[in-house]
């Protein structure tokens, strides 16, 4: 299926490739005549961001792979495969059989909010209560979910497909987390209540961490705690290589870019290169094709859609792990951190409410080693 999908995209690249090469011409264009001598300044800009803590969270990323590669081989073992293609890695390995109805789901989530955050709970509580919240499984409806806001009438509505999958469960907390860090901007002036991509994800990422742990603690098997340990590694694979890849692709294209049109043969070129690098090599092939696929690199007013994902993850990560080593006495700090999203720059962000220096590496330590701890126990459960 996937030498299909290759060959399809083989047959339209010439007019993605234009495609590709005129949006980047324009926006280089763009650039030139605003006299900014880096592509990443906009991007960085628009995250309110420096470029040093985007180079230094990418730096403790790439120190710490290697634990990463060996889940890659691992699951390579039990696929019964010798090494994983692109498509392998993102393979279920086996699902999770416990199921939930709606109301057990309601009752775990807030059960494990309560834990953190009693006004998280009752928040939970209250979408529930006054049903913001559509999750009717019904046919013709798309899997996933969506959490919009009301800021006048201080309202939150949250869209998505409930089948009574442990997965399920963790998008709910997900949406839930997104509808409570706009709840708690009340009050906040209207105009600095627009938060970046960056941080967007962090109150969503957050209420899932909780939720998904809670989950993998509960399990009622070792097959049950593998698929929902797999679920978790597979979020940090996605955000540490394969939107590295995204990155390391988009970043050297664009310096390409400045000299000419990136012909097909070059942005395959560039893009498996990216993917190996992005991967270390772990893979016994890559998806060359992906620059045509991917609907981000074609996103006309936000460039470089990808490395916003990884940062909201750790960030939303690392801030999880200080929460945990708080307790209950962490909530308040939480909320402040929330409701100034809108209006600081990551560092003075994390420097006000964390005490921590997004320009040096410990802090993007701590949030790996959150996720490496899934990792170690993926790897003792399936020796």
């Amino acid at each position: 299926m996937f030498v299909k999908w290759e060959e399809a995209w083989a047959k339209d690249a010439e007019l993605c490739a234009s495609a590709l090469n005129h949006l980047a011409g324009f926006r280089l264009s763009v650039y030139e005549q605003r006299d900014w001598q880096k592509v990443l300044q906009e991007p960085l800009e628009i995250n309110r961001m420096s470029e040093q803590t985007l180079n230094v969270m990418w730096d403790v990323i790439d120190q710490n792979k290697s634990l990463f590669l060996a889940y890659l081989e691992r699951k390579a073992k039990l696929l019964g495969v010798p090494e994983l293609t692109w498509t392998d890695v993102s393979a279920p390995l086996s699902q999770s059989n416990q199921t939930f109805t709606y109301e057990e789901a309601q009752t775990f989530i807030v059960d494990h909010f309560s834990k953190f955050s009693p006004q998280l709970a009752e928040f939970a509580q209250k979408c529930f209560r006054d049903r913001w919240i559509e999750v009717e499984d019904r046919p013709g409806k798309m899997p996933g979910g969506f959490c919009t806001s009301f800021p006048v009438s201080e309202q939150t509505r949250i869209f998505m497909t409930f089948s009574g999958t442990t997965s399920n469960v963790f998008t709910l907390a997900h949406e839930l987390g997104h509808a409570y860090h706009q709840h708690v901007m009340r009050g906040v002036p209207v105009l600095l209540q627009s938060y970046a991509m960056n941080v967007a994800e962090t109150a969503s990422t957050f209420a899932e961490l909780i939720v998904g742990d809670a989950a993998v603690q509960m399990a009622n098997s070792n097959e049950e705690r593998i698929a929902l340990l797999e679920d978790k590694i597979q979020n940090s694979i996605a955000m540490y290589m394969n939107i590295h890849a995204r990155f390391l692709f988009e970043t050297r294209y664009y310096e390409q870019r400045k000299q000419g049109m990136v012909s097909v043969e070059e942005l395959n070129r560039l893009m498996e290169t990216a993917q190996r690098d992005a991967f270390k090599n772990s893979l016994a092939g890559y998806h060359p094709y992906f620059w045509a696929a991917k609907l981000h690199f074609y996103i006309t007013d936000v460039p470089f859609y990808n490395f916003p994902y990884t940062f909201g993850y750790l960030f939303s990560a690392g801030i999880y792990a200080r929460a945990k080593q708080e307790g209950a006495g962490f909530a308040e700090m939480y909320v402040n951190l929330l409701r100034d999203t809108g209006s600081m720059r990551v560092e003075d962000l994390a420097a006000k409410h964390l005490g921590v220096e997004l320009t040096q590496p410990e802090f993007w330590q701590s949030a790996v080693d959150l996720t490496l701890h899934d990792v170690r126990e993926f790897l003792s459960l399936t020796e």
